[in-house]
Formats: C-alpha cells, structure tokens, sequence
C-alpha cells in the first residue's frame, strides 16, 4: 500500500500530450474545465481503484456538470501488468463508460512530473491549475460507501471551483503503488 504526501498548495499543473482510450491524443488544455481540473491517476488493476471505480465516474460526472474537467491516467508499466495494457484500458473504459479521457503514460514522465504516487492518487487544480487538492475520493477506500457517504472529493473540487481553494485538512489517498519500469 502507498500513500501520497500531503497537498503542495499551489503547486502547477503539469502539462502532458498523452493517446487516450477515445483514439485521440488530449492535453492538459484539452482536458481542462472552466472552473478547475482534476487529474487523477488509475490503473485497471488495483483493488483499490476497482473498489471505487463506480462512485469515481459518478462523481466526475458531478464534477464535470459544475465545469471542472476531469481526466484519468494510467501510468504502470504495462510489460509487468499485463492487465494494464492499452488493449484492457480501451476495454474497462468502455464497460465503465468513463465520462472522461483515460490517458495513456506509457513513459511514466507525467507521473513523475505530478509526483503521482499509488492508484488512486488525486489532482485537483483550480481554474489558474494550480494545486488546491490531493486527497482522497471518500472515507470508504476500496469498500463499499453507504448512499449517504460525504463525497471528500467532490466537496473539495467544489469548494475549489467556488473559491479557488481546496480545503485546509485533506486526508490522503491511498492504493497500490504505481508499478514504475525497471531503470
């Protein structure tokens, strides 16, 4: 299990030109929303983002409704998790009906530039891109939430997209580490 450090407020977003699922090839602008951007970092993989895949597109549909846009990328090496291959990101993206690109970080240069850590791990940028939040997406990790669960990461992009500022305490994510090449 990994976790990421606490949020680097104000930090700015990386910007990246990476193949999606959809067969086209989308930037940081392309991928941006009026009033913020969440990045967020997934594999297929993980227990931990297949335990909260379904709430994750449910609330970047949320997002995405208030004009935050939101983007996943898959940054683990594929040659050693096969499951995480390009082939399986076009499959699971289309079972889910992800309402956002999934990228494609096949030199892990993107992760290294965000400092992403385990899957999941959360970006969100207000609308100047600068970094606002890196939590998590709830209290339940990879277990199944309760209807009436707070939405951590929703509330946070909202008040993100609203002020311009994520909130002082954020818990961090946490999830398998990312399955980084051999150097």
């Amino acid at each position: 299990m990994a976790q990421p450090p606490a949020c680097d407020f104000g930090t700015p977003a990386a910007d990246f030109a990476l193949p999606a699922t959809d067969g086209k090839t989308w930037t940081l602008a392309d991928v941006s929303g009026e009033k913020g951007t969440l990045i967020m970092f997934i594999c297929n993989h993980c227990p931990y983002v297949k335990g909260i895949i379904d709430r994750l597109v449910t609330d970047a549909q949320t997002l995405q409704t208030a004009g935050i846009g939101v983007a996943a990328i898959c940054a683990n090496d594929a040659q050693s998790h096969p499951a995480d291959s390009f082939e399986n990101m076009v499959k699971w993206a289309e079972e889910k009906a992800f309402p956002f690109p999934y990228l494609q970080d096949e030199s892990q240069e993107v992760a290294r530039a965000y400092g992403a850590v385990c899957t999941p791990d959360f970006f969100g940028f207000n609308a100047a891109g600068e970094l606002q939040y890196r939590g998590r997406l709830d209290a339940f990790g990879k277990n199944e939430a309760p209807a009436d669960a707070p939405r951590e990461l929703v509330e946070a992009m909202m008040q993100v997209a609203t002020t311009g500022r994520g909130p002082e305490e954020q818990v961090p994510s946490m999830g398998c580490s990312i399955k980084w090449r051999a150097a």
